[in-house]
């Protein structure tokens, strides 16, 4: 696939306030902040790439480079060949980005004066961008909003506008923070159901999405990258990286032709703190595993025997946010071997 956003080498720092009172002769009070070190990575034309990570991770910072609001400290990143930096008025003319808890709009004017505001910024002739307001309310569910003040809007209401902005004039690119933040269940399901028909479309849209709905991450995208600490710690599909990273996981049988009690007898040997449950006339057996070793092996072989029969056997694998608290965890204890 063509690449659509080459990211390479990225870092960003902030002096905070260590340089400033270096320069005024006072002592200083706090070092730089390293929001992003050596970040790179590509995102493929028509793809959804999902970049997950906990707050002051890097997401919001890096979204704001590529959309050329922030520079970066040293490295490069590029869209569909126009430098961000070199470049910066030509590639704003590819991308449509919506921020999350924007604060941009005039909170005077009605949803559809905002929008065509906007419109004329792009230049848009008024008959097109009525058009396209028009098709946009409908899409995002605004249209009875079209006559309301934007003040006036829910936060719901007031992100669906900025996406409603981002989408304007039509661009190859959309960079998305948080964009069902503040939505009810069934708006975010109608919101990532958009989502998905922007990528699968003709053209196709390229999306780097941010969020932390993991559940939304793993719907949505093709690929994600987890950053911690400023750091892309993990890149590939959802499923992978759940693969890579599940130290344990959940094993659950389902069984019939023993009863409860010999089912106790003949476990109890064979797996430690081993679950044993009745479901109607199955039996359910429930236990956890370290990834490749062989309970599952010793459960099925004592269980197995005289007329016993496996039913099911289900297992829960790691999560996602599981994934994130495991770097987490190893970020902690490197901050605390530091001190």
């Amino acid at each position: 696939m063509p690449v659509a956003i080459a990211i390479r080498n990225l870092a960003k720092s902030y002096p905070g306030s260590f340089e400033l009172r270096t320069l005024l002769r006072r002592p200083p009070k706090k070092p730089p902040v390293q929001a992003l070190s050596d970040v790179s990575f590509d995102v493929n034309e028509g793809e959804i790439f999902g970049l997950i990570g906990p707050n002051g991770a890097g997401k919001t910072t890096l979204t704001k480079i590529v959309a050329t609001l922030v520079q970066p400290t040293t490295g490069s990143v590029t869209v569909k060949g126009f430098d961000s930096v070199e470049q910066s008025a030509e590639l704003r003319r590819l991308i449509g980005l919506a921020a999350a808890e924007e604060r941009s709009f005039y909170w005077r004017l009605t949803v559809e004066q905002n929008l065509m505001f906007f419109a004329r910024l792009y230049s848009i002739p008024h008959q097109t961008a009525a058009a396209r307001i028009a098709q946009l309310l409908v899409q995002l569910d605004l249209e009875q909003l079209r006559g309301k003040r934007f003040g006036e809007l829910s936060t719901g209401n007031k992100q669906r506008m900025a996406v409603a902005r981002a989408l304007l004039n039509n661009p190859p690119i959309l960079l998305l923070d948080e964009p069902t933040r503040s939505l009810d269940p069934l708006a975010a399901a109608r919101m990532r159901s958009f989502i998905g028909s922007l990528a699968a479309g003709d053209p196709p849209v390229t999306i780097l999405l941010t969020s932390h709905n993991l559940n939304e991450i793993e719907e949505l995208c093709q690929r994600i990258a987890i950053i911690s600490h400023g750091r892309i710690r993990e890149l590939d599909t959802p499923d992978r990286i759940r693969t890579l990273h599940k130290a344990r996981e959940r094993v659950r049988l389902v069984v019939d032709g023993i009863a409860i009690d010999h089912a106790v007898d003949v476990l109890a040997p064979a797996l430690a703190d081993v679950e044993i449950s009745q479901d109607g006339s199955h039996t359910v057996v429930t236990f956890t595993r370290e990834v490749g070793d062989d309970r599952l092996d010793r459960g099925l072989r004592a269980i197995l025997g005289n007329g016993t029969r496996v039913v099911a056997c289900e297992t829960q694998r790691a999560t996602l946010l599981e994934v994130l608290e495991t770097y987490e965890r190893e970020e902690r204890v490197k901050s605390n071997g530091r001190l």
